[in-house]
């Protein structure tokens, strides 16, 4: 079964071939821009950030509780990229499947771009800058931490998680390249009338 791309590149002229996958590439990254736009106000929004106390000497306590949920927000990124990135090695299968092993680096592409995405749009939206805040903060007041995310790590699952789904696709599905199988037609004469299980002609002995 042909894919869009597939379509495309077959009715475009041979010099805008090309362009034609180009424009497909930048397609992708436009969704996986949408889409890490999207991720990050359900981040945002599921994440409980813990929160300082100023105190009357100035400085800023938080509970043992707190210090547990810090790494809530780098969880929720976590999450929200293993579904999202899923998603879009989904998308980049089904177009660029045809175009052989650099579909691999496309939907590890899309992944990343999407999490830089909704690591940037996130810290945007959140409560921002946490020194600041903190400084301008007076006594008894509570003061959230920032949302940002706090391990690199959390970044690389977006790429994982878009490229898995390509690899399980490539390594379990049917080959497109490969022409499907005929059966042999055995064609049976009067004189041969008898074939066995395996297709072969047996003959009457007189």
């Amino acid at each position: 079964m042909s894919t869009p791309l597939a379509e495309d590149l077959e009715t475009a002229p041979q010099g805008s071939r090309t362009v034609t996958m180009i424009a497909w590439m930048a397609l992708l990254a436009g969704l996986a821009i949408v889409v890490g736009a999207l991720a990050a106000l359900f981040w945002s929004g599921v994440v409980d950030l813990p929160s300082y106390v100023v105190q009357a000497d100035g400085s800023a306590v938080i509970g043992e509780t707190g210090l547990t949920q810090m790494v809530a927000s780098d969880v929720w990124y976590s999450i929200t990229g293993a579904l999202v990135g899923a998603g879009l090695g989904l998308v980049a299968w089904k177009w660029f499947r045809y175009a052989g092993w650099p579909v691999a680096l496309l939907a590890a592409g899309a992944g990343l771009l999407a999490g830089v995405v909704c690591w940037l749009v996130g810290v945007l939206i959140g409560p921002g800058s946490f020194d600041a805040r903190l400084a301008a903060a007076n006594i008894g007041d509570v003061v959230p931490i920032s949302l940002e995310l706090r391990s690199w790590s959390a970044l690389a699952v977006w790429g994982f998680a878009a490229i898995t789904p390509v690899l399980l696709a490539a390594s379990l599905g049917p080959d497109d390249e490969d022409p499907p199988r005929r059966r042999a037609k055995v064609e049976v004469h009067e004189d041969n009338p008898e074939v066995d299980e395996l297709g072969v002609v047996t003959t009457e002995e007189v």
